[in-house]
């Protein structure tokens, strides 16, 4: 199969006749074999009657109905699980993605030979203060971190080669990071793609501003699991040492300038000190004491593979 295209959707039932009819269209044009999975994210809607419509009718579209809203990393994560296509596309339901995009996203990943393009919406139809703002700093914190040189991490349309789906784990809300974990996984070869964007035709957004609070968060988990993940004692054992010796430093000053006062006839009262800096020491100490056992608890832990993808699927359309 030539290309698999992975929708995740929530509540756009009036914008799912109209990309598919686009979609049939572009890929009859080009000749490819392919897949249209529609992934809905527990949609109240009746986003799920039309793909199980479309479904009956045409064996290409296939669909996971979610028990409830997930988000969009896991209902990727279900799609890249089943995808099947050698190049894999994902792109968002409610139109602003162009299907017209699809034939030079393949042509880059097969015949260029990269492992990931990611689509670029240079010029965007979104408001100015509220998303295109917030968005320029959020890409430019995610290329600072990531070293990935990309300008629209979050842009949901994008072109994978089969293998880097099936060999990156998503979770919580790192489809933002998708670039980054490919790069963390050994795939360099990423570029990107000016695409068009086009203004919501149906409905509103499905995201707020809470989610440029919640992306940085997620880059920030992201750098640190890439860079100590393995070997969380190397950050916590450090730190918590440096701390300790800290603070048992300062304590032995205190300790030595109160010893030093008795013997030169001063008063025993208080018995320890009044200095501030004894309490700060010893806080330094717990302290160190707690990062030092948090990174060995760590270390424990990452020894275990807990399974954070486990999802209630209600149904799953997929004809032979």
């Amino acid at each position: 199969m030539d290309i698999s295209v992975i929708i995740p959707l929530y509540n756009e039932a009036e914008s799912l006749p109209e990309l598919y009819e686009w979609l049939k269209r572009v890929m009859s044009e080009n000749g490819y074999s392919y897949e249209l999975i529609f992934v809905s994210d527990g949609s109240t809607d009746q986003s799920w009657d039309i793909i199980e419509s479309l479904s009956k009718e045409d064996p290409t579209v296939k669909g996971i109905k979610f028990r409830r809203n997930y988000g969009k990393s896991p209902a990727l994560h279900c799609g890249f699980q089943r995808a099947q296509g050698e190049v894999v596309i994902t792109m968002d339901a409610d139109l602003q993605d162009s299907p017209d995009e699809i034939p030079e996203l393949y042509r880059m990943i097969e015949e260029e030979g990269y492992d990931l393009v990611s689509g670029w919406k240079k010029k965007r139809y979104d408001n100015r203060l509220t998303k295109n703002l917030p968005s320029k700093l959020f890409n430019a914190t995610a290329r600072m971190f990531s070293g990935v040189r990309l300008h629209d991490f979050n842009c949901g349309l994008k072109a994978y080669k089969k293998d880097v789906i099936k060999n990156i784990e998503i979770y919580n809300d790192m489809h933002r990071y998708i670039p980054y974990l490919a790069k963390i996984a050994g795939f360099n070869k990423i570029g990107e793609k000016v695409v068009r964007h086009q203004a919501r035709k149906y409905g509103s957004t499905k995201f707020g501003l809470s989610r440029f609070f919640n992306g940085y968060l997620d880059l920030i988990t992201l750098w640190f699991t890439s860079k100590f993940g393995k070997k969380p004692m190397h950050i916590f054992g450090l730190w918590g040492s440096v701390v300790f010796f800290i603070g048992f430093v300062a304590l032995v000053i205190v300790l030595v300038a109160k010893l030093m006062s008795i013997l030169e006839g001063g008063n025993l009262r208080p018995l320890v000190t009044s200095s501030p800096y004894f309490y700060i020491s010893l806080t330094a100490m717990i302290i160190g004491t707690q990062l030092f056992l948090a990174g060995f608890i760590g270390e424990l832990i990452s020894r275990s593979s807990p399974n954070r993808n486990r999802y209630k699927i209600e149904k799953e359309l997929f004809p032979s």
